[in-house]
């Protein structure tokens, strides 16, 4: 559909941003995915990933019986996630006499599917139902999820949509707005901070991993640290320029081709070009990924990511040759 804006005669130039400003909202929120507010939730079967070896089938609609419900639909395991999903985790855990908390992981195969899961729920220590969707990796059919989405968040009660949240690059910072959905959802008037919920998170996680293979906090400490343990001294730093951590979030994808990572750098160069402290911010950044090796990316963003380190490395001793 085309969206025209027509100028009547005597329409003030203010008038006529305001429009174009709605219009540049309108389309910056126009992703969809999952049922929408006021639908029904559809029952769908998924693999029920425990501790053991054995897995079952259940359908959590039919489960939950219509009972307050969050569903976190997760297109991609990836560790820029983890922050937002601990923390929906631990509201769950908080809330869990009256909201069913449902992780619902989305995979292509599913024997790898199930071993990735069960990997991911070990090194979490996720305290809500985790499965995986015995509908691949589109999900249940008649739920249209949306696959270009990294999360899918669905609350629920009574069997109809109360929220949806389709995230394309998720992060802790829609915890705060999911968590209030939820909130409200199971009748939680004054939910708790996404501040306090991950230190709470972090609590119950620490000791539950060592070494380098902790996930990374956005503030780039591991949960060790987090908890006055000491702190890991890892390269680099996560950047604090919105652009720069969201192209990097997006760089490090582990289902980016080869022209996602060519798109991805060229507009990384451009954002800093000229600009020396978002070049050391981007730097920072890719230093820090490339750190921790094949836990992100492709290989070939790995190869584009040192590359790019080492034009922002010649740049800088250009310019310093350069100065009088």
């Amino acid at each position: 559909m085309n969206n025209q804006i027509f100028i009547e005669g005597g329409r003030s130039l203010g008038t006529l941003l305001v429009c174009l400003c709605a219009l540049d909202l309108w389309s910056a929120d126009a992703v969809f995915s999952g049922p929408q507010k006021g639908e029904k939730t559809a029952r769908f079967k998924v693999l029920l990933i425990t501790d053991g070896k054995d897995s079952v089938e259940r359908d959590p609609i039919a489960e939950n019986a219509g009972a307050p419900t969050a569903i976190v639909f997760v297109h991609a395991i990836e560790r820029s996630l983890v922050p937002l999903l601990r923390v929906i985790d631990e509201y769950g855990s908080t809330q869990k006499e009256r909201l069913k908390t449902e992780f619902v992981f989305l995979a292509t195969d599913r024997i790898e599917g199930e071993q990735k899961v069960r990997n991911a729920k070990k090194s979490l220590g996720f305290k809500a139902k985790v499965g995986l969707s015995l509908d691949g990796i589109e999900g249940p059919g008649n739920y249209g999820l949306n696959k270009e989405c990294m999360l899918t968040i669905v609350a629920a009660r009574e069997n109809r949509v109360s929220a949806n949240f389709a995230l394309v690059q998720a992060g802790i910072a829609d915890a705060a707005k999911v968590i209030s959905a939820i909130g409200a959802a199971c009748g939680d008037e004054h939910p708790p901070t996404s501040e306090a919920l991950q230190a709470q998170a972090r609590g119950g996680a620490a000791g539950r991993m060592a070494g380098a293979g902790r996930p990374m906090r956005e503030g780039g400490e591991n949960d060790a640290s987090a908890k006055g343990g000491p702190k890991a001294d890892y390269p680099g730093a996560v950047p604090t320029d919105p652009t720069v951590n969201r192209l990097l979030r997006q760089f490090i994808r582990a289902t980016n081709d080869v022209a996602t990572v060519d798109r991805l750098s060229a507009e990384v160069k451009g954002h800093v070009k000229d600009n020396a402290a978002l070049t050391k911010e981007a730097a920072d950044g890719w230093t820090r990924v490339l750190h921790f090796g094949t836990n992100y990316g492709t290989e070939y963003s790995r190869k584009m990511g040192r590359e790019m380190l080492e034009l922002w490395g010649k740049e800088k001793a250009g310019k310093a040759v350069s100065k009088p």
